[in-house]
């Protein structure tokens, strides 16, 4: 058993994001003592921007055409794919940052569509793995809400992640993450903690589950 964790954060210390996603992994190393995480820190180490289009560009040259840049990135494609492959189950921590999808996942997200294992209209290698989405919005986003509508990213990341890669996936969404630090949102504090503490008992529901299905799968 392996589990697959990446984390698109541009915070170490004080994540929401990550520290959600420790809770899942927490319950995934408790079923699963011996088995390894390996883990991708996007973040912090982010995929370059330019390989998503020299990686594209090279699937339409001819391989001893390709330059040196074509070849690297590539295998960088074909790296971050085998993560993906080699794991029995997958771990996604992913912020809602300016209202859209984080930029650094954006960018892994399309390396990766480059592979020929992951690309639209094939059958995606991380067919029916297990998989968790967390992520966290600073604000609130619900109906009824002045900003409802406004996360352009949750929708964005079922769409590849369940959809276009078909993993079975869970989501896990925490929302007012701000609220604690920002003096505007003195007065959704209660909520924020309560938000939270819901999002952290959905962790350890979803980590127990999917440390099971990988043993299914």
């Amino acid at each position: 058993m392996s589990l697959f964790r990446l984390d698109a954060s541009i915070r170490v210390e004080g994540s929401h994001s990550r520290a959600i996603a420790d809770i899942v992994e927490q319950e995934w190393r408790t079923a699963h003592p011996h088995s390894p995480v390996v883990t991708r820190h996007i973040g912090v180490d982010p995929v370059p921007a330019t390989a998503w289009g020299t990686a594209a560009f090279a699937g339409y040259t001819p391989e001893a055409d390709r330059t040196d840049e074509q070849r690297e990135a590539i295998a960088l494609a074909t790296a971050e794919v085998d993560g993906l492959v080699d794991a029995d189950a997958l771990l996604f921590a992913v912020p809602l940052y300016n209202f859209g999808v984080s930029q650094h996942f954006k960018t892994w997200v399309d390396l990766v569509i480059t592979d020929p294992r992951m690309a639209p209209g094939a059958t995606p290698a991380t067919k029916g793995k297990p998989a968790v989405l967390v992520t966290v919005r600073g604000g609130g986003y619900g109906e009824g809400t002045p900003r409802a509508g406004w996360d352009h990213a949750t929708g964005w990341m079922r769409r590849i992640l369940a959809d276009v890669w078909e993993m079975d996936l869970r989501v896990i969404e925490s929302e007012l993450t701000l609220a604690e630090t920002t003096p505007a949102m003195e007065s959704l504090r209660d909520l924020a903690k309560d938000l939270r503490a819901s999002a952290e008992e959905s962790a350890r529901e979803h980590g127990k589950i999917l440390a099971a299905d990988a043993v299914r799968s």
